[in-house]
C-alpha cells in the first residue's frame, strides 16, 4: 500500500489558503472603488436623525399603509 504524501497535501492546503486570501483582498479592493466613501455603507439612506424624510414629513412607522 502506498503512503500518504502529506507534503502534496500541505502546499494544496497552502495554495487554497492564499487563493481565498487573494479574491477576499480583490473582492475588498472592488468594494473600495465602487462607490463607498468615508467608510460609511453604500445603502445608507437620506433620512436624518429624527427620522423625517426627504419631503420633511414624519415617518410614523405605525401608520397604517391600507389607505
Amino acid at each position: 500500500m502506498a503512503t500518504p504524501n502529506y507534503g502534496y497535501e500541505k502546499r494544496q492546503k497552502e495554495l487554497a489558503k492564499k487563493r481565498k486570501k487573494e479574491d477576499k483582498l480583490k473582492s475588498k479592493s472592488e468594494r473600495k472603488v465602487g462607490g463607498e466613501h468615508d467608510g460609511a455603507p453604500a445603502d445608507v439612506s437620506d433620512e436624518g436623525l429624527d427620522g423625517a424624510n426627504s419631503s420633511g414629513v414624519q415617518s410614523d412607522p405605525n401608520a397604517a399603509s391600507g389607505s
